[in-house]
């Protein structure tokens, strides 16, 4: 059953199992660490763990729902009802450069960057908002008839979540749907896909309540790999919901960041491949 549960609440639901696919192979160059620099992932593994390249300063306050990096520029989307944002993050020392508050209403969701323009999706408002990305001045609104979850661009067409096992198609220009995609591994249908990042091909998606994120094929559904981020928060209070969630990838610099809901850090990771496709422990509906 599709949970319904705040996103702040405890999450209630049976054990359930996953087990890793394959992805294709890409050239990457690989870290003194071992480890492939960025999210190229090698068809050896199904399953990859991380190594932390770099620590970053981010606003402990900032339940993060969406995050992007567009031409080495970071933003970022807040949630919370009286608390949901809009920002440009200075990703070095983690100041806030730039942000626009959302009304108290709204529970700002996922991000999404395309051309000029920045859209951020609410959570049960069923409505949202487009901005210009330089200054974030209003550039409209648009709607939706789910929740609104993660949301990202594969360079066509934006590509959301609300929750739920689907992947949904969202024209660039008119943001009406125009189609959607079930994702699914060998076990049955992946739910609870939160904040996205596209990457070479692939949806990466933050599985809200794990410390996992699914690789996952646009076209199919299918979920190629898994990478696993247990350990990643430390020490971090892990409490009320403050969960990873926050994919970017810098297409330029070939480097991939993560972080988590009120984290008073950000991470640089490399990808490393597990050798042996271990099954996965997962809180499933």
């Amino acid at each position: 059953m599709f949970l319904r549960a705040h996103k702040q609440g405890l999450f209630l639901a049976t054990a359930g199992f996953l087990t890793i696919f394959g992805l294709a192979c890409s050239d990457s160059p690989t870290s003194p660490g071992g480890g492939v620099r960025g999210p190229v992932l090698s068809d050896s593994s199904k399953h990859y763990t991380y190594r932390v390249v770099e620590e970053f300063p981010h606003d402990a306050a900032a339940f993060t729902q969406g995050l992007v990096i567009d031409s080495g520029t970071l933003f970022e989307g807040t949630g919370l009802n009286g608390s949901s944002s809009l920002r440009r993050v200075d990703l070095a020392t983690g100041a806030v450069e730039q942000q626009i508050d959302i009304a108290s209403q709204y529970f700002g969701e996922g991000i999404a960057v395309y051309n000029d323009r920045i859209v951020q999706l609410t959570f049960v408002s069923n409505k949202g908002f487009i901005y210009d990305k330089t200054t974030f001045e209003s550039r409209g609104e648009f709607s939706y008839p789910t929740q609104g979850w993660g949301l990202t661009h594969d360079g066509a067409r934006f590509i959301m979540s609300d929750g739920s096992a689907n992947l949904y198609f969202l024209d660039s220009e008119s943001l009406q749907r125009t189609g959607e995609v079930a994702v699914h591994d060998d076990t049955g249908p992946v739910t609870r896909l939160n904040e996205l990042e596209f990457i070479e091909g692939f949806v990466f998606a933050n599985i809200w309540f794990t410390d996992l994120i699914a690789v996952i094929n646009p076209e199919t559904g299918e979920v190629s790999a898994y990478i696993d981020l247990t350990g990643l928060a430390g020490s971090i209070d892990q409490g009320q919901g403050n969960v990873l969630n926050g994919i970017a990838f810098d297409a330029d610099q070939n480097r991939l960041y993560v972080t988590g809901k009120r984290w008073p850090k950000l991470f640089e990771i490399e990808l490393i491949p597990d050798g042996q496709p271990a099954p996965v422990a997962l809180q499933r509906d």
